[in-house]
């Protein structure tokens, strides 16, 4: 357990590291160098080749850390499991890219011309883009099922975004111009996969000799059975994370992708919490479903929900109340077009936290299959949304498509965990967490705006923390957070 918990801690400071990068992306550095319609530019770029690479893919990364402890034999080089995990995929993306460039002509005839104008010349380095995410999320899925998980998550998360922030300042400077400046952020994400091939190198596990062992240590047909499962259900949820960029692109421009694309990004500030708790609330529930242990289960789902409810209720007030500072901060009026999307996201991301683990719940449960009904359920109710909302509302209609889509699935996967095995997350304090929260938001909604976004930001944050803080600690709303306040009490003042 030791490296696992390592690890864990490490992804923890990943992550809010990550994202104090990523607020220093979204809200100071490209917006502010970048004009809507090329920051919509590179937004989708990112967003297509990262369904491209699944595709391509076919549900292998998850084969990756489903069955790679068959294979564990690092005398034998695992049995050549890398060279499998990395074989299907390269052929698919053979496959994969003869599609794209056929359809070419079809997708380009979406865009309105300028914009396609502005498409053209990229379109074949996306290819190039995809290619370095497919293997780097296939490198990824090795590395997890070796326990080494916070080298790529520090790639990611941290260096990328640093680099991304130092071309953008070479672009702003003057020193390269538009095009240098697109092409160099697709040589990032290679750049990021060279090196944690190295990495793999330098730990003693790039075994890349092919071997038949790998076919004979598991039936091909099973492990490909179980990656074209795995693919429906992830590309179900790259849909919901970039459908709405790609229908808004089309149907808006580039520009209107641009803008939802900084709304969007805010509003990922509400799933840290919940990205954290899922590594941990995973191995967890798929040995309480080893011991059949309901009981124990039940009470985890609870708790977790508590947390995620105290913790994405204070997060989304902070984010709310101050989002005219977050935008004052961009320096350029048209992104501030996106703050009513941002509302509605952050509703959305806080419904998701508030109905707790059912997903991960139903795909460690014995009817796992469900979950990819449910997904694809998702997939085809935020197209729909979005086809029908957008034309009428704009921006505002994709965030709504998306809050829609969040509620009605976890609605659903709610429902079908009680009805098949009697849990649910909710207890009285949720609705005491919320009015703590509804409490906690209005003081700090009172507070009129003053000379400067940036003191009218600290007022209302201070207000936000100590009534939220003090009526969640004076109700015991959540019984862990004063567990944890007297814990570290006993730690200062012994």
């Amino acid at each position: 357990m030791g490296i696992v918990q390592r690890q864990g801690l490490r992804n923890t400071i990943i992550s809010y590291l990550g994202l104090a990068l990523g607020f220093v992306n979204t809200a100071l550095v490209l917006p502010h160098l970048l004009a809507p319609e090329k920051l919509g530019l590179t937004t989708l770029l990112v967003s297509s080749a990262t369904v491209y690479a699944q595709f391509a893919a076919f549900g292998f990364a998850s084969v990756g850390i489903r069955f790679f402890p068959y294979f564990r034999n690092r005398e034998a080089g695992h049995h050549g499991f890398l060279p499998l995990l990395l074989g299907l995929p390269l052929l698919g993306f053979l496959l994969v890219t003869l599609f794209y460039g056929l359809a070419k002509p079809l997708l380009l005839a979406r865009y309105a011309p300028q914009d396609a104008a502005l498409l053209v010349p990229y379109y074949w380095w996306g290819s190039a883009l995809a290619l370095s995410t497919l293997l780097y999320s296939l490198q990824d899925a090795y590395l997890k099922g070796l326990y080494h998980t916070a080298f790529s998550g520090f790639l990611q998360d941290i260096v990328l975004r640093v680099l991304i922030v130092g071309l953008a300042l070479l672009y702003g400077k003057g020193y390269i111009d538009f095009h240098e400046f697109v092409l160099g952020y697709i040589g990032l994400y290679g750049i990021i996969l060279l090196l944690l091939t190295a990495y793999l190198g330098y730990i003693g596990e790039l075994h890349l000799r092919p071997t038949r062992a790998a076919l004979r240590v598991r039936p091909v047909s099973e492990i490909v059975r179980f990656g074209g499962f795995a693919l429906l259900s992830s590309l179900s949820g790259s849909i919901l994370g970039y459908i709405d960029s790609w229908m808004v692109s089309a149907q808006l421009g580039l520009a209107a992708a641009g803008v939802y694309g900084i709304a969007y990004n805010i509003s990922t500030a509400l799933t840290i919490p919940a990205r954290s708790l899922n590594k941990i609330a995973f191995p967890l529930l798929a040995q309480y479903w080893k011991d059949q242990d309901l009981a124990k289960m039940a009470d985890f789902y609870r708790r977790t929900t508590r947390l995620n409810t105290a913790l994405g209720c204070y997060l989304a007030l902070g984010i709310g109340l101050n989002l005219d500072f977050i935008y004052s901060l961009i320096k350029n009026p048209v992104y501030a077009t996106g703050t009513t999307a941002v509302l509605l996201l952050l509703a959305g991301r806080l419904f998701d936290g508030i109905t707790g683990v059912n997903g991960l719940i139903v795909v460690t449960s014995p009817r796992y299959r469900f979950d990819l009904i449910f997904n694809l359920f998702l997939a085809g109710s935020t197209v729909f949304m979005n086809w029908l909302l957008i034309p009428r509302y704009g921006l505002t209609g994709s965030a709504l498509a998306t809050l829609l889509a969040i509620v009605s699935i976890n609605a659903a996967r709610t429902w079908f965990v009680w009805y098949s095995y009697r849990l649910q997350p909710f207890d009285r304090r949720i609705p005491l967490i919320m009015a703590v929260a509804a409490v906690a938001g209005f003081a700090g909604w009172l507070v009129p705006f003053t000379h400067s976004f940036l003191v009218t930001m600290l007022v209302r944050s201070v207000v936000l923390t100590i009534g939220y803080a003090g009526l969640v600690l004076g109700t015991n709303a959540v019984p862990e957070a004063r567990d944890l306040l007297l814990g570290l009490k006993k730690r200062l003042l012994p």
